[in-house]
């Protein structure tokens, strides 16, 4: 199974709900709390070119937010990308 990074904060409601999906796949997930460490948020913008959370990345691609993982699952993508 390919690994999973997340960056999120504690109060995103999308970051929860990514989560879950991912959850729910039997995924676990590598989570950078960036409200805890907020010089991560700096390498995130700069790695993903986006300033919101989550920040999703299975194995080395870059997936985006919630919205973009949920796409992926609804095409029937994001199993495939999961397996690695």
């Amino acid at each position: 199974m390919a690994k999973v990074l997340m960056y999120t904060t504690a109060i995103c409601p999308y970051c929860v709900s990514a989560k879950r999906l991912l959850a729910a796949k039997g995924v676990e997930v590598d989570e950078i709390r960036v409200d805890r460490q907020p010089h991560l948020r700096q390498k995130m913008m700069a790695d993903s070119g986006r300033h919101t959370v989550p920040q999703i990345w299975i194995g080395e691609r870059h997936v985006g937010g919630f919205t973009d993982l949920w796409t992926l699952d609804k095409r029937g993508e994001l199993d495939a990308l999961l397996a690695g």
